[in-house]
This record gives structure tokens, C-alpha cells and sequence, in this order.
């Protein structure tokens, strides 16, 4: 078990000492029940009693009725509270992944596929519970019946009593074998479950690529082997796992029938000590005392699962978190625009380093654009800017303030930012509109619409702006994505702008009419412009052309067309058709 487990289990220790007073209680209930069966046994027995003693065992009868009724009801309160603690648990544990999911930096996202997190939301988290109320339902009773039923057969019977609990280490090593054969298996399967949630989620979400490119058959082999990975890895631990019932059942079994013979031998002896309703009363016992042993042998499945989705599950609690910001400031409500990035590294991976000891100063108001191929770190200076990722040297300001001093969430209030693609979410088109400004009135949210131009294809709609977004905005155009995100910035009215490829998924038309509304909404404002279509960005005050993490050229259009340099080759290869070597 592991530490986060335990310190879980130790919060909820009142619940858990309360399970266990009702376990003792259905335990102590349940050994009365035979010694009460042996005494009305014996009220019967005609070498005991000539005269049968009917008031005697009717008196036992009784005991028996009543130690039998309290056994059912603290047995079922038992498992009703062993249920809700366990859910419980479980219910805390999915509330503190929530939470850490925005403390966790996005390099975590890099590294872990998104339904091999929610994986961990769902079939862990149900795995652990189960685990969980076999834990404390199974267990912890069974060890309590253990015990006691042990006390009872010494003194009832020494000879016998050996016999029975010799056969309790043969078990136990039995089962101790399944466990550590099943241990590596269900963490191999639990670990391949969710990778391959990860697989599903990314070809479910990914139809209409997977099938322009003809790579469904490519997918479904990919998917095959994993699936057969999941098969033989469950295999293996449930077949060893299934040893371990059947195993304690045949050793418990042999000590039974061994135990009944020797009883018999004893009453046949003429033992003083042993008698009918004696042998009676040891047997239910002796049957009573390998219950446990067959019952926590028949839950290891469950337990070790368990115990291995626990292990998935703090090792997302316990991932490293973004640094702590108590001692932060809050950025100011409005910023001048002035930004400066100062002498700064950066690499996603160690190994590979992408910007190297890079300088830029935009003033405020000017309209900024970056151009540049493929991985040249165009979009990597932004994500430093709204502190995605953290520089590794080097420091950024904004009006001569470092934003390391300032909280995140303060620090993105001052951004718009339009992505390439849009997201948008469950709900009405005025929620999404919305989104980053929830106190917005209707009015407001129209406004904000007709600037961008998407209130002419949203008043067509049957509901208007009441309509509703399926999930995965499959109901929309591209495009139609793409003015709804623009729109939900223009209503934030951010001081600073970032348009990453804004305009990428819209028409000509309707990109003429947003850059003549980006042109009023950024007046006076500082943007970084992010472009691969260069007409777009041809009255921009300054164009940053990046190589390799660093700016290869910068200046103006007309002035960076004068130097027959790359951004001049990137421009002609689009407007020219001229092949770029």
C-alpha cells in the first residue's frame, strides 16, 4: 500500500474504527451461534441427558435466533458503511484530481495522453472502491474470525485445534504465492488499459482524418495489438488469480474431513472432553475459522487491482505542481503593453534546445508579427508570454515587470488569445461567447458578434444565440469555430492580443472583414500576430522572422522585401509560386 493510500484511509480513521466495532460485532455474534447449536445438541443427547432437556434447548434455540438476527443486522450495516466510506474515498480522491489538474504544468499533458488520465477518473477510481469495500467488508472481519474462532477451539480442544491451525500457514503460503504471481499482471493490465483508452479517445475524436487518409486499417491493427496485449496480460492474472480460491479450498477441506475423524475416534474412545454436540460446535468452528481464508483469498483479484489503480492515481495527485504563487502579486488590472523578453533559453527537452539567449522589445501599441517554418519557435515565444511554460533562463516584462512576480491567472486576465483551433464547449453559442467574461449581457455578447461578423451566420440559426453546441462543435463549420472563438475574445476586449493562424479556417471574404475588425480592435493595443498567409500581416509594425528559436530577420514589410532575404523568399513562394531551396 501505498503512502498517499494510507494517509486517505488514516483522514477517514472514525469511519474505519466504526466498521471494524461492527465487525467484531457480527463476529462475536457469529461464534455464539455454534457454541449455542453444541449446548442444544447436548440438551439431546441421550448418554448426556436419558431425559431430554426440552426447556434447555428451546432456551438455546432461542440464543441462537437472537445472536443470528444481531449477526445479519450489524452484517448489513457493515457493508452499507463499508460502501459509502469507500465511495466516499473515492468521491475525494476524483474532487482532488479535478483540483490538481490546474496546478499540473502542461508538460505533464505532454507526456500523458488524455484517456490515460481520465482513466484514472473512472475505471481506477472504480477499481480502488471496489478494492476498497472488499477491504474492509472482507478483511478486517476476517481476521477479527480468525482470531476468536481460534481462542474457542483451544479451548474446546488442543489436539484438534493444532490440527486446524497447522493448516492455516499451508494456506496462507498458498495464497502468498498467488499474490506476488498476480501483482505484476494486474499493474501490467491496468497500466495497458489505459493506454489504450488514450489510443480509442484519439481515433474516436479523429474520424474524418482517419478516414481521408484511408488509416482505418492501419488503426485497427494498432488497436488488435494493443487489445491482445490487454488479453494476455489479463489472462495471466486471472488465472493465477483463480488458483488461489480453489487452492485454500481443498487444504481447509482436507483439514475438515481430518478433523471429523479424529472427533469421531475421540467420541468412540469414550473421551470425556469431546461429545456429540462438542464435535458439532468444532466443526462449525473449524469451518468458521478457513472462511476467511477462502473468502480474502477469493478478493486478492480485487485487491491487488486495486492497489494498482491506487499507485495511478497518486501518481497523478502526487505529480510535480507549478511552483507555488501565495507570495505572488496580482498583475495590474490593465496593462501600458510594453514587452521585453531579455536574454532567454528555452527547451522543451533538455537534449533539444530551441531558443537560445533571445532578445526582443515590442512597444506598447505596436501590432507584432512572427513568421517562420515549421518549428521555428513562432508559437513557443507566445506560450512563454502566457506562461504555458517556464523559460529556463532569462526573464520576460511586461511595462518593465517581470511576470514571474505576478500570478497566472492575473497575468492571463490581460490576454486575448485566438488559437488556430478553436475550441469551444457544451452549451449555448451565447455561453461560449461568454466564456471568458460570464457577466456579460446579451447586449454585449451581440455587439461583440456583429464585430467579428458572426452574428450573420448565428441569427440564421433556428435558435439564434440559444443554440446548442454538440459536443466536439460538430454542428459548426470550421470556420463558424473559428468566429465564435474570435468573437469571445473581442468581447474580453484584452489589452494584449496573441492570433495564432486566426483567420486560418475562414473564407476570404469573411478574412477581410476580420482583419479590418482586428485592425480597430488593436489599435493602440499591443498583438503578436502569428501568420502563415504573409497578406495578412502586411501593415504590421514590426515582422520577427524565426530560424531555429531565434529571429533571423526583423522590420517592416516593404523593408524586409528590400533585402531579397528569407521573409522576401517566403513571400514570393506564395504570391509567386517560386520554390523555395
Amino acid at each position: 500500500m501505498n503512502k498517499g493510500l494510507f494517509n486517505v484511509l488514516c483522514a477517514s480513521k472514525l469511519k474505519i474504527i466504526f466498521i471494524f466495532l461492527l465487525a467484531v460485532i457480527s463476529v462475536l455474534t457469529s461464534l455464539l451461534g455454534p457454541y449455542f447449536v453444541g449446548a442444544a445438541v447436548n440438551c439431546m443427547d441421550p448418554i448426556l441427558n436419558p431425559i431430554i432437556d426440552y426447556d434447555g434447548m428451546y432456551r438455546y434455540l432461542a440464543l441462537i435466533a437472537v445472536s443470528y438476527t444481531v449477526n445479519a443486522l450489524s452484517l448489513w450495516l457493515l457493508n452499507v458503511i463499508s460502501n459509502k466510506t469507500a465511495y466516499g474515498i473515492c468521491e475525494n480522491l476524483r474532487t482532488k484530481m479535478f483540483e490538481k489538474l490546474k496546478r499540473l504544468p502542461l508538460s505533464f499533458y505532454d507526456s500523458v495522453s488524455r484517456g490515460n488520465t481520465l482513466a484514472r477518473f473512472t475505471a481506477d477510481a472504480d477499481a480502488l472502491a471496489n478494492g476498497l469495500i472488499q477491504c474492509f467488508s472482507v478483511l478486517i472481519s476476517g481476521v477479527i474470525t480468525i482470531i476468536g474462532a481460534v481462542i474457542i477451539m483451544l479451548k474446546i480442544d488442543l489436539f484438534m485445534a493444532a490440527v486446524v491451525i497447522l493448516s492455516a500457514p499451508l494456506a496462507y503460503f498458498v495464497a502468498r504465492f498467488v499474490t506476488l504471481k498476480t501483482k505484476s499482471y494486474f499493474k501490467a493490465q491496468v497500466e495497458i488499459v489505459g493506454d489504450l483508452n488514450g489510443y480509442s479517445e484519439e481515433i474516436i475524436s479523429n474520424q474524418k482524418m482517419l478516414n481521408s487518409f484511408s488509416y482505418y486499417d492501419t488503426a485497427y491493427r494498432n488497436y488488435s495489438r494493443q487489445n491482445a496485449k490487454l488479453l494476455k496480460a489479463g489472462i495471466n492474472a486471472q488465472f493465477f488469480s483463480s488458483l488461489a480460491n480453489p487452492s485454500t479450498r481443498l487444504v481447509n477441506n482436507i483439514t475438515y474431513a481430518v478433523v471429523g475423524l479424529l472427533g469421531c475416534f475421540a467420541i468412540l474412545g469414550g473421551s470425556s472432553s469431546v461429545t456429540v454436540g462438542v464435535l458439532s460446535s468444532f466443526l462449525i468452528y473449524a469451518n468458521i475459522f478457513s472462511k476467511p481464508f477462502n473468502e480474502i483469498t477469493g478478493v486478492i483479484t480485487n485487491f491487488q487491482e486495486a492497489l494498482a489503480c491506487s499507485d495511478r492515481i497518486f501518481a497523478l495527485l502526487e505529480a510535480e505542481e507549478m511552483p507555488d504563487e501565495t507570495v505572488l502579486k496580482n498583475a495590474p488590472e490593465a496593462f501600458k503593453g510594453n514587452v521585453e523578453f531579455r536574454n532567454i533559453s528555452f527547451s522543451y527537452m533538455p537534449e533539444k534546445p530551441l531558443i537560445k539567449d533571445f532578445n526582443l522589445k515590442v512597444s506598447a501599441g505596436m501590432r507584432c508579427a512572427i513568421v517562420g517554418g515549421t518549428g521555428a519557435g513562432k508559437t513557443t515565444l507566445v506560450n512563454l508570454l502566457m506562461r504555458f511554460y517556464d523559460v529556463n533562463s532569462g526573464d520576460i516584462l511586461i511595462d518593465g515587470e517581470s511576470i514571474y512576480t505576478m500570478t497566472q491567472d492575473s497575468l492571463r486576465q490581460n490576454f486575448g488569445m485566438v488559437l488556430q483551433d478553436s475550441v469551444l464547449f457544451e452549451g449555448t453559442i451565447a455561453k461560449n461567447i461568454a466564456y471568458g467574461r460570464p457577466d456579460a449581457t446579451f447586449d454585449m455578447i451581440k455587439n461583440a458578434a456583429k464585430q467579428s461578423g458572426a452574428h450573420s451566420f448565428i441569427r440564421r440559426l433556428e435558435k439564434g444565440y440559444d443554440t446548442l453546441i454538440s459536443e466536439g462543435a460538430k454542428n459548426l463549420s470550421e470556420g463558424q469555430k473559428q468566429l465564435l472563438a474570435i468573437t469571445r475574445v473581442m468581447l474580453c476586449n484584452p489589452e494584449i492580443l496573441i492570433l495564432d493562424e486566426a483567420t486560418s479556417s475562414v473564407d476570404t471574404i469573411t478574412e477581410m472583414h476580420i482583419q479590418r475588425t482586428f485592425d480597430k480592435i488593436t489599435a493602440n493595443k499591443t498583438s503578436f500576430i502569428i501568420a502563415h498567409r504573409l497578406s495578412t500581416i502586411r501593415d504590421a509594425d514590426l515582422i520577427l522572422v524565426m530560424e531555429n528559436g531565434n529571429v533571423v530577420e526583423s522590420g517592416t514589410h516593404d523593408t524586409l522585401l528590400t533585402r531579397n532575404g528569407v521573409y522576401s523568399k517566403l513571400y514570393s513562394s506564395q504570391f509567386d509560386n517560386i520554390e523555395i531551396v
